[in-house]
């Protein structure tokens, strides 16, 4: 045998097992959009078969050939017809049909028909609770004893025990065919709600992105402008006394608009499914903070920096890095706007094995009509993702405070 014969013998059983389910779906499929066609089709044919035998095959195996044939006719139609009904009601049917069986036990008749039963005993153990089966063994077992007693033929057992193994059987089949039914169900109906869970797995993250990036376009935007505006009103005044000053500021404001810019663009950029190389510049970490001092004090704050040269134990991860970047701009930013003329600004940094603390103060004042806004609520959330706290208040002698506080990953919050 080649390996091409082989292979081929071996994939014919997958082919037809294949096409087996497939073909058994396609029947379950148009058999739930048209139960009837079904029904009738079985009801027909069985009752054409006990037609059949009620012509006069019957009196072959039948303990008493002279039963009348308008009584076996009747017998047979009332074995047969029930059928129709034996999904929406098994427990009728099958009690109708169980008369008719215990009438032809008795009169001698004996019907193959009576084996129909097997049909809704199957209905039953489908779709029923197995307590159901007590019932039909009530229905079921008076027939066989009558026919025992009143033909018996050898030993009581050989009427009975075959009978009752073979309905036995059906209902094993029935409970199997049910639970392989259930068990289907379930693992569809848990594969659609882990396709819930991970849409809203989806829609929770896509809502925390819109967040986060609304969080740094109001970084980005707030405090631009803030610093573009100090400028500009520096320059209105110096562009009397002094040009040069005017023009500095003037380039400033051009460098700090490019600026604002460069950083929207690349945030805007993530967002666009046609640019899947869309400047993924890094994100602000703290080697940037002495870039931004620089540039608030050309808008006219004096701001000192205090941080010791090197970071105690391992450095912050870039993610906690942006947090106290963006903190440190946004209170820079709410001190431009509240803290009015001749007020300066401290930035006091602390490194610790523990965690790393970030302290900003101002000598002004918090001007208290402003309507709060989304700065102290952003700082909030920004120091909450990594564990942290953050505090803002004004102080006892006037002026204003943020302080945040971040563990370290490696020590307890």
């Amino acid at each position: 045998m080649t390996t091409e014969t082989a292979r081929e013998t071996a994939t014919t059983p997958t082919r037809l097992s294949r096409s087996l389910q497939q073909l058994t779906a396609r029947a379950r499929a148009a058999d739930a959009r048209r139960p009837w066609v079904w029904d009738t089709t079985l009801t027909l044919f069985w009752t054409a078969a006990a037609l059949v035998d009620a012509s006069g095959g019957w009196r072959n195996t039948a303990p008493d050939p002279t039963v009348p044939p308008w009584l076996v006719i009747t017998l047979s139609l009332a074995l047969a017809l029930p059928l129709y009904g034996r999904r929406r009601h098994p427990t009728a049917v099958l009690a109708v049909m169980a008369c008719a069986a215990l009438v032809s036990a008795a009169s001698g008749a004996a019907l193959q028909a009576c084996y129909l039963q097997l049909v809704p005993l199957f209905q039953l153990a489908l779709t029923r609770p197995p307590r159901a089966l007590l019932w039909a063994l009530g229905l079921l077992l008076p027939p066989l004893v009558a026919g025992a007693v009143r033909f018996p033929r050898g030993s009581w057992d050989q009427h009975v025990v075959p009978t009752l193994t073979s309905y036995a059987l059906v209902a094993l089949l029935g409970i199997a065919v049910r639970s392989r039914r259930d068990h289907t169900a379930a693992l569809v109906d848990r594969a659609r709600r882990l396709e819930v869970e991970r849409d809203q797995e989806i829609r929770l993250a896509a809502a925390a992105e819109r967040t986060r990036i609304a969080r740094e376009m109001h970084d980005i935007i707030g405090h631009n402008l803030s610093v573009i505006t100090g400028l500009a009103d520096g320059g209105r005044y110096a562009a009397a006394r002094s040009p040069e000053r005017a023009a500095q500021a003037l380039d400033a404001i051009g460098t700090t608009s490019r600026e604002a810019l460069a950083e929207l663009r690349r945030l805007l950029g993530v967002l666009r499914a046609d640019e899947p190389e869309a400047a993924r510049d890094p994100q602000p970490t703290l080697a940037d903070l002495d870039t931004l001092i620089t540039g608030v004090r050309k808008a006219g704050l004096p701001v000192r920096l205090d941080r010791p040269d090197t970071p105690t134990a391992q450095p912050l991860p870039p993610g906690a890095q942006l947090t106290v970047y963006r903190v440190v701009q946004e209170a820079l930013t709410n001190t431009l706007k509240h803290a009015g003329e001749g007020a300066t600004a401290t930035v006091l940094l602390t490194y610790t094995p523990q965690d790393v603390r970030a302290e900003i103060t101002n000598t002004g004042g918090q001007a208290p009509a402003a309507p709060p806004g989304q700065g102290i609520t952003g700082m909030r959330e920004r120091a909450a993702l990594y564990d942290g706290t953050l505090e803002s208040g004004p102080l006892p002698t006037g002026g204003w405070r943020v302080g945040l506080r971040l563990p370290r990953e490696d020590s307890p919050s």
